[in-house]
């Protein structure tokens, strides 16, 4: 049930002048975040601030609970929420989205966020991909330094600095699975309702199916997974299975076994009515040495 804004208001807040109470709830793209009044603030002249100490309860926008709603990437948001509580950014190795992350925090306007994600030109034109914790150490982080190698090493954020050539591709296996149903009537010719997958799986390594799938790879029921351990969670934002398929066959991967069950059941206790079939199938995708 949604709380009213009476009940809201009885919480503690942190600024006895402020209409909001202390411990905001907001939906982010469908994500839930609960974090405090201050946090939302922290950085003067952000979206957020402004949303947050310009503006009253009333004029911002909610969800049918009562949530504040923001209609962006729900998936990020969480970066930018890790930012705003102690101004400092720790991204997971191997983190594939730094360029959205970038264009989510030029929309919030999170001015040191973007340029800390933004990518850093070296002296010979080539990007450096680096993220830096102060603008003491942009100096030292050039593409192909021996000292920006070094200071590589010892930065609690990094990621990827190119992707990996045709020769350094890894072996490895990636399963992919999905559900799907079809409806037969009594004329299967012309009732025949085909293939409607609701969502397709990926099983493997976090680094393969990260090289594979890139930014069309949902995280977020296992978020932060490192490199080199499996998932069973992940799932892509398309349901389109050939799709998938074009993408393993891009990087070097074939397809070397298949296996589906499925199971009928009618719509209603008629016998004659439609039956609806359910299959989860599953196809296992190799890549050699």
């Amino acid at each position: 049930m949604a709380l009213a804004d009476t009940e809201r208001a009885v919480t503690n807040c942190s600024d006895p002048g402020s209409p909001f109470s202390e411990i905001i709830e907001l939906n982010v793209g469908g994500q839930v975040y609960v974090t405090r009044h201050k946090t939302l603030v922290a950085v003067p002249d952000s979206l957020l601030w402004n949303m947050f100490s310009k503006k009253s309860p009333k004029e911002l926008a909610r969800d049918s609970k009562g949530r504040y709603f923001l209609d962006r990437d729900g998936f990020l948001f969480r970066y930018i929420l890790d930012y705003l509580r102690d101004l400092n950014l720790v991204l997971p190795d191997f983190f594939p989205e730094k360029s959205r992350l970038q264009r989510e925090a030029d929309f919030f306007q999170l001015r040191d966020l973007a340029k800390r994600l933004s990518p850093r030109v070296s002296k010979d034109n080539s990007i450096c991909e680096e993220i830096s914790q102060s603008d003491t150490e942009e100096g030292a982080q050039q593409c192909g330094s021996s000292a920006g190698m070094e200071t590589l090493r010892t930065m609690s954020v990094s990621g990827a600095t190119c992707s990996p050539s045709l020769d350094s591709r890894k072996p490895g296996y990636i399963t992919i699975g999905y559900r799907g149903s079809y409806t037969i009537g009594r004329d299967i010719q012309t009732d025949a309702k085909f293939r409607r997958v609701a969502r397709i799986t990926v099983c493997g390594k976090t680094a393969l199916a990260k090289e594979v799938f890139g930014d069309t790879l949902n995280e977020s029921r296992d978020p932060d997974r490192p490199p080199e351990r499996y998932t069973s969670r992940y799932y892509l934002k398309y349901n389109f299975l050939e799709q998938a398929f074009d993408k393993l066959t891009e990087v070097g991967f074939h397809m070397v076994a298949c296996s589906s069950t499925g199971t009928c059941a009618y719509t209603s206790n008629d016998p004659n009515e439609d039956k609806i079939w359910t299959s989860y199938t599953e196809y296992v995708f190799c890549r050699d040495q």
